[in-house]
């Protein structure tokens, strides 16, 4: 599958993503371990801890996405869809691919705001020993959401073109 996704700078692009996303789970993951034991041998949990996990899941879940969208791996109904002839589903596909890229460019452009606001006024998270700073966080957001709106963007190009079954091949035959 990696090597199929090598082949497109969108896919390397979507599979970096997702790397570095796996790659914080981990990190996380080590943090909740040293912040648990901490806690339970010594009463004294790890400073900063929760800040950080609050931010990093945020940062995560918008990290994976592109991936699950160039994947189709988003959830849905297909109710109405299986029903439906070719020309139709065409229809359907596009105006959910419609509506992916307008809800993920909304969230970037609302988010705009914020992230300048955190970086303008240096926001943090966090008392004492460690203040975890919110922006990269919020303009994390919007880069990934401009990336998932250009990913719903690329689907709608591949299939009105023809492209969108040899891409779907692809995928499926990796």
């Amino acid at each position: 599958m990696a090597e199929q996704l090598k082949r497109k700078p969108i896919g390397r692009v979507a599979q970096a993503t997702h790397i570095v996303s796996a790659a914080w789970v981990l990190v996380l993951a080590v943090i909740i371990f040293i912040d648990v034991c901490g806690r339970y041998f010594f009463g004294l949990p790890l400073l900063g801890a929760t800040e950080i996990i609050k931010n990093s899941v945020v940062s995560i879940t918008f990290l994976q996405l592109p991936l699950a969208i160039y994947r189709d791996g988003m959830i849905r109904t297909t109710i109405v869809y299986d029903l439906a002839n070719a020309d139709w589903k065409r229809i359907l596909r596009s105006i959910t691919n419609l509506l992916g890229l307008l809800f993920f460019v909304g969230t970037a452009f609302s988010a705009w705001g914020p992230a300048l606001e955190a970086l303008g006024v240096s926001e943090y998270e966090g008392e004492g020993a460690l203040r975890v700073p919110t922006y990269p966080v919020r303009f994390l957001v919007i880069i990934t959401s401009l990336f998932a709106a250009y990913v719903y963007f690329y689907l709608i190009y591949l299939d009105w073109t023809g492209k969108l079954e040899a891409h779907e091949e692809e995928i499926v035959g990796a």
